[in-house]
């Protein structure tokens, strides 16, 4: 999550649709250059009684903000409060209902990714400890009501709490009751983004599955393994979804662009205050005719701003962003970025893995994103076989991508380890969910409570 600066009041005014390419044709990276950054959220609650903190309540978010001061990192100020906290790792980051992100720093390898998590999670447990606090690592709160849940004082999140219900009935499940992992990967060229593109919207359920993680509401089953990509089904229809254009010839940035000036806005930010501009169009500010700022053309700091308020499977800023996976424990987090560097930064992993999905229709892939929530590894591909069958395969392209990358620790040991979580899984065909439900149904004896002894970092 971007975190802002009044540097938009300072810029010129976007003077064509040609600029609007600027932030993609930035991106541009040769390979040597490319990076990885991971960004992974966590539930957080009081070890007391498992409410979730309120952000100005003794020890509540605001207090567990400012106590990573202990550790380097500077407090950043929205309208005199603290919203985030930045440092060498990153950015941690206040999401709507308290939940804490990490944005982790663009980093070279896994190994120094995982290392980043592993410092990270244990400074807030540090944190955590002398607060009485806990972090869950799940997709979706398994015990909370959205009138249980705290909102954050951030200017963003007030607009898009009450435009959410206007659009779908769960976009505030969105914001209040989900955690997510996700990944953001670069490209080289116009072409090298379509080719990763593709293969991510493709392949996204697959990551879906391996990580679904959500299968409890308010105390009991939900009927769903990933309840939180089920979520996305119905947050809001024009900022989110499968992206057909994306798999049509000639994809390129401009498609994307054209795709962007029909996502509604939402918000304008001046002079430290995000003007509500919910609903309303990007082209009409192109035009100076935005009837909250009549006469006014937008900078290149209002369109980063845009780009960042759409919510499809794949996201394209200046680099791709992989949004598919529930949040989870420490090895899922260290698993994804593994999962998508391996498929999508070794050009004959990226070539083998669109070879198999490049003949999909776009049908077939609508039908697996929308099984897959209840299905998880059960649901099939277009040729009839699961995605569990079909993971082996894909989970050997990734180590071959990885293998090929050949970044070595200090052991001398390459990036294929952080794959071997995703290989249990697959190989015992059970998600991460499947093994949620069979503890709720049976060492737990339908005691919601024991998730916070099990799923806690």
């Amino acid at each position: 999550m971007s975190t802002k600066t009044d540097i938009a009041n300072n810029l010129p005014p976007i003077e064509d649709k040609a600029d609007l390419l600027a932030p993609m044709i930035k991106g541009e990276k040769p390979k040597s250059d490319w990076k990885i950054g991971t960004e992974h959220e966590k539930f957080v609650y009081c070890q007391e009684d498992y409410h979730a903190p309120s952000y100005e309540e003794e020890g509540g978010i605001k207090d567990l903000l400012l106590a990573m001061q202990e550790f380097g990192w500077v407090p950043v100020k929205e309208n005199g409060k603290v919203i985030a906290m930045q440092g060498d790792d990153g950015t941690i980051s206040l999401e709507p209902a308290g939940q804490l992100e990490l944005s982790g720093a663009p980093l070279d390898n896994l190994h120094q990714t995982c290392a980043e998590t592993g410092r990270h999670l244990e400074q807030v447990k540090t944190i955590g400890a002398k607060t009485s606090k806990g972090f869950l690592g799940l997709g979706l709160w398994p015990d909370k009501k959205r009138s249980d849940l705290p909102i954050m004082p951030k200017g963003r999140y007030g607009i898009m709490i009450d435009h959410m219900p206007k659009v779908g009935t769960m976009g505030l499940d969105m914001m209040l009751r989900t955690c997510t992992i996700q990944v953001n990967l670069d490209y080289s060229s116009e072409a090298d983004m379509a080719q990763k593109f593709r293969v991510g919207l493709a392949l996204q359920p697959l990551a879906t599955a391996l990580f679904a993680n959500s299968p409890l509401l308010e105390g009991k089953p939900n009927g769903y393994l990933s309840y939180r990509s089920h979520i996305w089904s119905d947050t809001d229809p024009h900022r989110t979804g499968m992206l057909p254009f994306v798999f049509d010839d000639g994809f390129g940035y401009e498609h994307y662009v054209d795709y962007m000036l029909d996502v509604p806005m939402y918000f304008i930010y001046r002079d430290g205050q995000y003007l509500n501009a919910a609903g309303l169009s990007f082209r009409d500010f192109m035009d100076g005719k935005l009837s909250i700022l009549p006469g006014e053309k937008p900078t290149l700091s209002d369109w980063e701003d845009h780009l960042s308020t759409a919510f499809p499977e794949v996201r394209l800023k200046s680099f791709l962003e992989m949004r598919g996976a529930d949040g989870g424990p420490w090895s899922q987090i260290c698993a994804l970025p593994a999962f998508w560097t391996g498929l999508l930064y070794d050009q004959s992993a990226l070539d083998t893995a669109w070879d198999l999905v490049k003949n999909w229709s776009m049908e077939e892939r609508e039908k697996l994103r929308n099984d897959v929530p209840k299905l998880g590894l059960k649901a099939t591909i277009a040729d009839g076989r699961t995605l569990q069958s079909f993971a082996h395969e894909i989970l050997d392209i990734a180590s071959m991508g990885l293998a090929n990358r050949a970044r070595l620790n200090n052991s001398g040991d390459n990036e294929v380890g952080f794959l071997d979580s995703l290989r249990s899984i697959v190989a015992s065909g059970k998600t991460p969910a499947d093994q949620l439900l069979e503890k709720f149904h049976g060492e737990w004896n339908g005691d919601i409570k024991k998730i916070y002894q099990h799923m806690s970092f």
